[in-house]
């Protein structure tokens, strides 16, 4: 059914505003706990959002293992659809009860790093602008969507207005999955009649087989070994399927392609084993575009980097974000072009967030990605 802007309930005003709120919380590798937590106060360039659907992250799981760390008792999670519940004094062209999304990365607009495009390494606090991964701040050094309020900073650089005709759940992907699965098709500079291999489709890779596709590759060779997520992956454009259970994916894509290789190789897992295999699969001159969160030192495989001299390119991205960003992905989502709603295997109400990490984390029952209902 199609939502609406208008919230579902009354909305709550100023004075009547809960003070306590339900939010996922990190405890400690391994436990995640539903806790109660102040609502955030409302600075002059935030507004606060009450969540009306958010996500599970792969980069969550890596922060439950204790892979990734962040500090004790912050809310988790970096991808919220929501109302505006409250917008701060200085905060021009929203409205209080519009609905929105924000990206996972939500860059301040103003430092060095976001003035020369480089918004995801957002440094404001620096005295030269940039901080690796500075653009990455919910549920990892702020409060994040995993609850029931979500204070969004610089809320102007940040929000993005959802139309009347858009489901949450259509553009639920937006905030990340879809941002960063494309920008591994932009940042490896696919061009139109390129070949294009893909490791893992899960919901990155699979959003990287579509963003391939919308740039132009007339071949995708989608690298997946679950039959649902081969499906998920012919349906979002891929081309052929090379199952790695069942032989060396690297010799099943020279094969393919009469051993030239690919133009550009995603990977989108973030492995050393997919890694090299991307490498393996270039052409001489092509892109390695990497999307994983490695967990330990990579290397690079001698041969498949003829010694430094194929004038091979790594290039590797951090989701991109803010609202033109976001304002292009629901753009996409609006034209049909792309239908990630698919994606969306499994709900949850918030009260059993702890169920949909368990689910989540061991890819049980076709798992893609998981929808929370505060």
């Amino acid at each position: 059914m199609l939502q609406s802007d208008a919230p579902s309930a009354p909305r709550a005003t100023r004075t009547s505003r809960p003070k306590m709120m339900c939010a996922a919380v990190f405890q400690e590798a391994g436990r995640i706990e539903l806790e109660d937590k102040p609502v955030p106060d409302v600075g002059p360039l935030d507004a606060l959002l009450r969540i009306t659907t958010t996500t599970i992250c792969g980069t969550d799981i890596h922060i439950l293992k204790g892979e990734y760390p962040v500090a004790r008792g912050l809310t988790i999670g970096h991808e919220p659809v929501g109302l505006i519940e409250k917008l701060g004094s200085e905060v021009r062209g929203f409205r209080e009860g519009q609905r929105v999304i924000a990206g996972a990365i939500t860059p301040s607009g103003h430092s060095a790093a976001c003035l020369c495009g480089c918004a995801s390494q957002d440094g404001p606090g620096e005295r030269h602008g940039f901080k690796a991964m500075g653009g990455w701040r919910f549920g990892n050094t702020i409060d994040g969507a995993q609850a029931e309020y979500l204070l969004v900073p610089d809320a102007m650089v940040n929000l993005a207005h959802v139309p009347s005709g858009l489901t949450d759940e259509q553009v639920l992907m937006c905030p990340d999955i879809m941002s960063t699965g494309f920008s591994g098709a932009e940042s490896g500079r696919v061009r139109i009649g390129d070949c294009v291999a893909v490791f893992a489709q899960g919901p990155i890779g699979l959003c990287a087989t579509a963003g391939a596709r919308l740039m132009g590759a007339t071949r995708i060779i989608a690298v997946e070994s679950i039959p649902e997520r081969q499906a998920m992956a012919r349906r979002l454009g891929a081309d052929e399927i090379v199952d790695f259970s069942k032989g060396d994916p690297v010799d099943e894509i020279m094969r393919l392609t009469d051993g030239r290789g690919v133009d550009v190789a995603i990977e989108a897992l973030g492995r050393q084993e997919t890694f090299s295999a991307a490498l393996r699969v270039l052409r001489p001159g092509g892109t390695l575009s990497s999307l994983g969160v490695y967990s330990s030192d990579l290397t690079i495989p001698l041969g498949a980097f003829a010694a430094g001299l194929g004038d091979h390119r790594i290039v590797t991205t951090l989701c991109p974000g803010g609202k033109e960003r976001m304002r292009r992905l629901i753009d996409v989502v609006a034209s049909g072009r792309v239908d990630l709603g698919g994606l969306v295997t499994h709900r949850f109400p918030l009260e059993r967030i702890k169920d949909a990490y368990e689910l989540f984390a061991q890819q049980r029952d076709g798992v893609l990605k998981v929808a929370i209902t505060p």
